[in-house]
């Protein structure tokens, strides 16, 4: 996936919703274009030009979940730079106004080539076992009285 013209070659702009719900968070697995590994994320997906971010961040997690948003506060930024990839992430707070997780596809990908592959909820015990991207879900995020944080990896 190196050179997938979909992912690579330029900055991506990705918005990515955290739905906390009776202290679980709510992921999606699937295939990272970066690694080609299996990883859970908060559902999300790239914005379009002239796109702003919560119509992106509700597209997208309507086509990932199902379930209808509302945006709230930016929580974290994450920068990934590999390879040929460049990704910028921000991670928003959301708030679910309707509708029941259930794993929803990427309108990108052909049905046979899709990259979600589960949906789930887990408590921050669980994200310690898992393959979960970006490790901010794993810590800084449940302190609560942390401020909007940024990661740069490479």
């Amino acid at each position: 996936m190196d050179d997938d013209p979909m992912y690579s070659g330029f900055i991506r702009q990705r918005v990515a919703g955290i739905l906390e719900e009776e202290g679980k968070l709510l992921l999606v697995k699937l295939l990272s274009p970066v690694s080609n590994q299996e990883i859970w994320i908060p559902p999300g997906g790239g914005v379009e030009f002239g796109e702003p971010f919560h119509q992106a961040l509700n597209r997208e997690f309507s086509e990932e979940t199902s379930i209808q948003i509302s945006v709230c506060e930016l929580l974290h930024i994450n920068e990934l730079i590999s390879g040929k990839f460049h990704v910028i992430e921000h991670f928003f707070k959301v708030k679910k106004e309707s509708g029941t997780p259930k794993l929803g596809i990427d309108p990108e990908h052909p049905k046979d080539q899709q990259l979600l592959s589960d949906i789930g909820f887990f408590s921050r015990e669980q994200l310690q076992k898992l393959n979960c991207k970006p490790e901010y879900l794993k810590t800084t995020y449940w302190d609560k009285t942390a401020t909007t944080s940024f990661d740069s990896q490479r």
